[in-house]
């Protein structure tokens, strides 16, 4: 499918460098978050390995994945872990089934449900992203529901304040219509084979309304459910000692 689209640099990506955590703020040239990294051109590609970049987590369900693979990804010196947290883009159970995604409650919901559906998964990208040389890129296909779930586990697993992941989240924000155009070509088509309607999805994808009030929900549900919101990922082998790991390879003294 890649050669009937026409590659473009990530319209979502951005270092988590500079977050509050506790401590002091994350390191810049850990944790990369970002919109679908197959569409990459090869420029952009090698130099984002010029800087650093070691591995990608991406998080794509395999029926994405088998659309476009690694895209040039595939062909650099980066370690690659898919770790899909949801089976496709339509699930018809579990999280995400039935959702409108122009409802912050439902999608914050799922982002809730997605720590302990997937929580074994995203304790492994945590792992990943403590112990990989260089930087981590995780990524979905915008970067913002599957990426912003992954980015929130880990700015929680550093101390971060609930209001500093949302105000990351919300950042998706200002480049989603950015990120509708780079996808369209390509989601054209994944969504007609899961028998969505494009024109829908895309409207609800690009909303003006877009807020960081899923997250808040995502939290705040969490919150009410277990007390701390880490303990579905803590129960799937999140340890004290990987939250070490991960607080002494991304936190750096704030100044």
């Amino acid at each position: 499918m890649t050669e009937d689209l026409t590659l473009s640099a990530p319209a979502n990506l951005r270092d988590l460098g500079g977050i509050p955590a506790e401590g002091g703020v994350v390191r810049r040239g850990v944790a990369i978050r970002a919109d679908d990294l197959s569409l990459t051109p090869r420029e952009d590609a090698e130099a984002l390995v010029a800087e650093g970049l070691g591995a990608v987590i991406d998080l794509r369900s395999p029926g994405e994945v088998r659309n476009t693979g690694r895209g040039v990804f595939g062909e650099l010196p980066v370690a690659y872990h898919h770790l899909p947290l949801m089976p496709g883009l339509r699930p018809t159970t579990g999280p995400g089934a039935g959702v409108d995604p122009r409802e912050p409650a439902g999608m914050g919901g799922m982002y809730a449900d997605l720590f302990s559906t997937a929580a074994g998964q995203i304790v492994t990208a945590l792992a990943v992203l403590a112990v990989t040389p260089g930087a981590t890129a995780f990524h979905c296909s915008a970067g913002k529901d599957r990426t912003g779930v992954l980015a929130a586990a880990f700015l929680l697993a550093l101390g971060a304040e609930d209001d500093d992941v949302v105000a990351d989240y919300a950042v998706t924000g200002t480049n989603i219509e950015a990120v509708g155009r780079r996808l369209q070509p390509l989601m054209g088509a994944i969504l007609a084979s899961h028998g969505v309607d494009r024109n829908a999805f895309t409207r609800s994808a690009i909303g003006q309304d877009f807020s960081g009030a899923a997250m808040e929900t995502a939290l705040a549900t969490l919150r009410e459910r277990h007390g701390d919101p880490l303990r579905p990922l803590r129960d799937a082998g999140l340890s004290a000692e990987l939250v070490a790991m991960l607080r002494r390879r991304a936190v750096q003294p704030a100044g």
